[in-house]
């Protein structure tokens, strides 16, 4: 007899989600974490009342009305709307390409005018075969919006030119011809109130979960606890990089506490020239306090992002889906399929980027096909 039903490895919202739905199905889990806390990328650190997002801003957003019911039902959701900022040589834009960011760029008041400018724009990639993200852009949205609030940005983030990257990364630019500057048009939106913190501590709750604990190092005296492993960790690392190392893109953030009640006056802004060196700066009292409240605390906390290669040892953030990476993500795949009584889930497992909703809508459906 095992000890436990499941061994899940990681602590992420794929893995603890898991966790939750199989022990109310009555099944024994053990969650092991490498990190000291729980939570992966989502956790929270408490700096006096304000909750700092420690792996960069995390807003969730979905459609999907069984996963917002779900997620709402263990941690309530507070309102707030994801409206960022470009600031582009001191000069701010409103993001998602919308009315505002148009009348800011070419003093346009109409969608007919910014349509028309759009157009014109877009025109020079008539004909042309697209093959980098470049072109795609300015077929998506013209050139000046590419070149004040794509190119620089995006080299800054990817560590390569727009022109050697493929143009799928950028395959749809939000651009809309009303005045709005709510980034995501799903139709819930929100953070946990008091961070992810408490929603990780909800799904975890009467989980038994082990915190310094590195699978890959113990594996031989962990696997043999629970009938079945449910891995979310890097897939090339679970096999011991036999077929290679998968390329990921990493972010090193840089916190800092500001004795101002109010730094920017919005919880992101995006620097978009390549003379900042961090891609964007978030303030993270603006996710958790709104109107009147963001006076009451005389400090706030900001975090500079900055983008760089992943190295051995570090974070991976984004995977860098390029032909070659693909080819041997699918090839690591392939190695999964073998694996008895090993179940392969999430963003590090899967070498695929998601979104908080879809990687907890995921876990939700293999957890009741299981």
């Amino acid at each position: 007899m095992k000890q436990y039903d499941y061994l899940i490895v990681g602590s992420g919202l794929f893995g603890a989600t898991f966790a939750h739905l199989a022990s109310q199905r009555g099944k024994k889990c053990l969650v092991v974490e490498r990190r000291q806390h729980r939570g992966g990328n989502v956790y929270c650190q408490d700096a006096d009342g304000i909750p700092v997002h420690q792996y960069g801003a995390h807003i969730f957003h979905t459609s999907d009305r069984k996963v917002w019911d779900f997620v709402s039902s263990l941690s309530p959701m507070n309102r707030y709307t994801n409206s960022p900022l470009a600031n582009y040589h001191g000069k701010l834009f409103n993001l998602p390409f919308n009315m505002n960011t148009f009348h800011q760029m070419w003093g346009v008041t109409t969608p007919s005018e910014a349509l028309e400018i759009i157009r014109r724009q877009r025109a020079e990639m008539d004909g042309v075969e697209i093959t980098n993200l470049e072109q795609q852009a300015i077929a998506l949205v013209g050139r000046d919006l590419y070149e004040t609030l794509v190119k620089e940005y995006t080299e800054k983030q990817w560590g390569r030119a727009c022109t050697q990257l493929p143009p799928f990364i950028i395959r749809r630019l939000p651009v809309r011809f009303v005045y709005d500057n709510n980034y995501f048009s799903d139709r819930y939106q929100g953070i946990p109130i008091g961070g992810y913190n408490p929603l990780v501590d909800a799904l975890l709750r009467g989980v038994e979960v082990r915190l310094g604990v590195d699978f890959v190092k113990e594996r031989a005296a962990l696997e043999p606890l629970a009938e079945q492993v449910v891995f979310t960790g890097a897939i090339d690392e679970y096999f011991d990089y036999r077929l290679g190392k998968l390329e990921w893109r990493t972010v090193r953030f840089e916190h800092e506490r500001k004795e101002t009640a109010n730094y920017q006056g919005n919880a992101v802004v995006n620097y978009t020239s390549a003379d900042e060196p961090f891609t964007r700066i978030i303030e993270h009292k603006h996710f958790e306090y709104f109107g009147d409240e963001v006076e009451a605390k005389p400090f706030t906390v900001i975090s500079r992002e900055y983008p760089m290669e992943w190295q051995h040892g570090m974070e991976p953030y984004y995977p860098v889906n390029d032909d070659a990476n693909n080819r041997l993500a699918a090839a690591y795949q392939e190695l999964a399929r073998t694996q008895q009584n090993v179940l392969f889930g999430g963003r590090l497992a899967e070498y695929k980027y998601y979104d908080m909703a879809p990687i907890i809508g995921k876990a939700m459906s293999i957890a009741e096909q299981l």
